[in-house]
C-alpha cells in the first residue's frame, strides 16, 4: 500500500522526469475538480497527500531503499496542491472559471518545478536532510514559494500591467 502511496499509483514510474510528470497529472486533476464545482476538493487534497506522504514515504524508503529514489512523487503531488491552493482559492471565491484564467493553474506548475528542481534556501536545507521527512518537507517548502510568487506575480499584473494596457 505505501509504494502506491509513495508513487501515486503508479505515475511515479513514468519517464523521463517522474516528478514532472506527477505534477502535471496533480494539475490536471485539480483543474478538473475545480471546473466541476469542488474548488475545496484542492486544499482538501492537499492536506490527504501530505498525510499520506508522511504515512506511505518513511515506509517505502525502509523498504526499498535509497534517499529519494526518483519513483517517490507524492512529495510533488502535495507541494504542488500547496502552490494551486494560493490562487485556487481567490479564484473560486469570485467565481472565475479557472480554465479561463490559465495563468492561475500554468503558473504555480510552472514556479512550483523550477524551485522543486533549483532547491533554493529552505527548499535544498530539507532535501539535504537525507531522511523520509525532507524527502516531503523540500516539496512542501517548493510549493509554499511557489503560490507566494505566483500570488506576488498575479499582484504585480492585475495592479501594474493590467491598468496599464488599459
Amino acid at each position: 500500500m505505501s509504494a502506491l502511496v509513495a508513487t501515486f499509483l503508479g505515475a511515479g514510474h513514468l519517464r523521463p522526469a517522474s516528478g514532472t510528470w506527477a505534477s502535471a497529472i496533480t494539475v490536471a486533476l485539480a483543474v478538473a475538480v475545480y471546473q466541476a464545482g469542488l474548488p475545496w476538493a484542492v486544499p482538501v487534497g492537499f492536506v490527504l497527500a501530505t498525510l499520506a506522504g508522511f504515512w506511505a514515504v518513511p515506509r517505502y524508503l525502509a523498504a526499498r531503499g535509497g534517499e529519494d529514489p526518483s519513483e517517490v512523487v507524492i512529495d510533488e503531488v502535495a507541494g504542488q496542491l500547496l502552490a494551486l491552493c494560493f490562487t485556487v482559492i481567490p479564484l473560486a471565491r469570485h467565481g472565475v472559471d479557472l480554465l479561463a484564467a490559465w495563468p492561475g493553474w500554468l503558473v504555480p506548475f510552472l514556479l512550483f518545478r523550477l524551485f522543486d528542481i533549483w532547491k533554493p534556501w529552505l527548499v535544498g536545507r530539507a532535501d539535504r536532510r537525507g531522511d523520509a521527512a525532507g524527502v516531503m518537507l523540500d516539496d512542501l517548502w517548493a510549493g509554499l514559494f511557489a503560490g507566494v510568487v505566483a500570488m506576488a506575480l498575479a499582484g504585480v499584473y492585475h495592479g501594474v500591467v493590467e491598468p496599464w494596457l488599459g
